[in-house]
């Protein structure tokens, strides 16, 4: 897990469990995309919410899900 921290002391990272984030403060949680199948046996990745692109499709969510985290960490991530 990447954990930006800025000069006012926020906190970014793209959740998940591997550390309670509870224990650092106070926290605030906002979507970064939606994982969504589509036709009959494909995935994208609607990183929208934070003005990213669509990605894909894939044929397996897995892969989606991989690419929503990269593109989460490479372009949102330390984009503030």
């Amino acid at each position: 897990m990447q954990i930006m921290i800025d000069v006012s002391g926020n906190i970014r990272c793209v959740y998940d469990e591997s550390i309670a984030l509870s224990s650092l403060g106070r926290m605030k949680i906002r979507r970064g995309s939606h994982v969504e199948p589509i036709q009959r046996d494909r995935w994208v990745a609607d990183l929208s919410p934070v003005g990213g692109p669509k990605l894909g499709p894939f044929r397996l969510r897995s892969a989606a899900l991989a690419a929503e985290r990269r593109w989460l960490e490479k372009n949102w991530l330390s984009s503030k």
